[in-house]
């Protein structure tokens, strides 16, 4: 919880659902340089909401050993917590948690809440983190595909990102007799803090003075990290297009990111220092930020387990009416930037289709950006739809 994340996608649903009438006891497992600066400001959160918080040591370090003694660790706090407390709705959150879940499914038919967030297994596959070639990836892959049907077949409801994902898993043979309770809540925006109209000339022109940028220059956004799935290369190829196309371009990066390391790369491909801005941001002042885009743009690796991402980056940058650039083939995305007329679509990493884009710009429609935003990624629509998945197993 002491993640950005944390903070962004699971405790403004629990803080909403709590005012429901539920109360929680929430696990999650903590990194210890996070938790000693942000945990009095969670701990603060959850008091204030009535929700139990029973943070645990989380460990990067020590390997496969190391992440099984944390899995029986969280087995162990639940089967405490319930022998206390008689849960009557577990809800897990990705494929770790869910081993915890099915089991107290099992043992003492508490309902059970599959929260998938994307086929995980699948994920570190595509990502390079497990190499199947390797004996043991290969063994732990397969016992979490196996889980996976399991989660599926024994929840009492599934949430999948993406309607991608569900008609996916829908399709599998595994469910040709009966599919499993999917209902699909993509990862949410507080429409209250990403609001443009919050947001003042002063402001934005305060921050541009602040960063480097003229009143007149061409902002290409780019916002959150860098990671294993976001195509650095691709994005600076598409602004090297757009800075032939407008001299006055510039690409800001609001990431926590190593500005050496995005630099690095810039030099590779030709672009000055003063062509970039980088720059990082609490999440509070992030829709700040995002209003100073032009245009934002994310590419994501396209993937088989991309089909159930949704990007928590899209939501927050359609609510602040800011048009997109973005690939197709990741969860819902393209279809909802083409149904809301909320930016471009690229379809493969060309120059050619790099300057189509620019043609194609006069379609964005800036009151359709928003009503998306509104229609698919609101908190309150989120929260009403897990509601509604709570009353349904627990009537």
């Amino acid at each position: 919880m002491t993640d950005p994340l944390g903070q962004s996608q699971v405790l403004p649903y629990i803080i909403g659902l709590s005012k429901e009438g539920y109360e929680f006891h929430l696990i999650s497992f903590e990194k210890t340089d996070r938790f000693k600066t942000h945990h009095r400001h969670i701990r603060s959160i959850c008091t204030e909401h009535n929700i139990y918080w029973h943070p645990q040591d989380y460990h990067l370090k020590g390997g496969l050993l190391k992440t099984i003694k944390q899995v029986r660790r969280l087995k162990k706090v639940v089967k405490f917590l319930h022998r206390s407390h008689k849960f009557s709705i577990v809800h897990c959150r990705s494929y770790i948690s869910a081993l915890s879940g099915l089991n107290l499914k099992r043992k003492y038919g508490v309902k059970f809440v599959f929260d998938m967030r994307g086929f995980w297994a699948d994920e570190r596959v595509d990502g390079k983190i497990w190499n199947t070639n390797n004996f043991i990836f290969k063994r732990i892959y397969n016992f979490f595909k196996r889980k996976e049907i399991q989660f599926f077949k024994e929840s009492d409801y599934t949430i999948s990102l993406t309607e991608n994902g569900r008609r996916e898993i829908e399709s599998w043979d595994a469910f040709s007799v009966q599919k499993p309770n999917i209902k699909v809540i993509p990862c949410c925006v507080n429409l209250d803090l990403f609001d443009p109209s919050k947001i003042t000339v002063q402001q934005q022109a305060s921050l541009k003075t602040k960063l480097g940028i003229n009143p007149d220059d061409f902002v290409l956004g780019y916002v959150g990290s860098i990671g294993t799935w976001y195509m650095l290369d691709e994005m600076l190829d598409y602004f090297l297009i757009l800075k032939k196309n407008n001299s006055k371009a510039k690409f800001l990066f609001v990431s926590g990111e190593s500005p050496e390391m995005i630099h690095i790369e810039c030099s590779k491909k030709g672009i000055s220092e003063n062509q970039i801005v980088i720059t990082s941001a609490l999440h509070k002042d992030v829709p700040l930020h995002i209003s100073i885009f032009n245009s934002s743009i994310f590419f994501i690796r396209a993937s088989y387990s991309k089909k159930a991402s949704s990007p928590t980056k899209q939501g927050e940058i359609m609510a602040m009416g800011i048009p997109l650039v973005c690939n197709s083939g990741v969860g819902d995305t393209d279809e909802i930037v083409e149904r809301y007329k909320a930016g471009i679509v690229i379809d493969d990493f060309t120059d050619e289709s790099y300057r189509n884009a620019f043609t194609e710009s006069h379609k964005f429609d800036i009151e359709g950006i928003k009503k998306g935003a509104n229609d698919y990624f609101s908190l309150s629509e989120g929260i009403r739809r897990y509601l509604s998945v709570y009353k349904a197993i627990d009537a």
